[in-house]
């Protein structure tokens, strides 16, 4: 399972024409399904997730959590996050999990993000054309991967 969490100022999500979820200050998550992924590595990534302290302290340092902010957060699933580009120029997302396996663990990981955040978490819908729409805010990025935990 892999994320690029952004912090944001907002972000938004659009399917044909129409706002579907919005959000102001907090976290955009990209989520990415890996075939091999499973309830633990939802357990891992949402606790880490959690507890990441990006926010800013009242000295203007990243010291906080989602968790001591009141920041709200967007999922989104997107399996060009396993894209690989090892051969050719055409990337291949053979690693990218099937719907059938990657619905319900990104269902599984948002609810988890949420009784873990005691947050509402605002979602895309998954498999749909979205277009998103975010302004970054540091800009702070970071990228987690529950197979190689940095």
């Amino acid at each position: 399972m892999r994320t690029v969490i952004q912090r944001v100022s907002s972000a938004s999500v659009t399917i044909d024409g129409a706002e579907t979820a919005s959000i102001k200050h907090g976290y955009l998550i990209l989520l990415g399904v890996t075939t091999d992924d499973t309830a633990e590595d939802v357990e891992w990534l949402t606790g880490k997730v959690a507890q990441l302290r990006i926010n800013n302290d009242e000295q203007g340092l990243m010291n906080k959590s989602i968790l001591e902010t009141n920041g709200e957060i967007l999922v989104v699933s997107q399996f060009t996050l396993f894209a690989s580009y090892k051969k050719g120029n055409r990337p291949s997302f053979i690693r990218s999990a099937r719907p059938e396996q990657a619905i319900p663990l990104y269902e599984s990981f948002v609810t988890a993000l949420s009784n873990k955040t005691g947050k509402e978490v605002a979602t895309g819908i998954f498999g749909a054309d979205m277009k998103v729409a975010l302004v970054n805010d540091g800009p702070v990025t970071i990228v987690m991967d529950t197979k190689n935990k940095e």
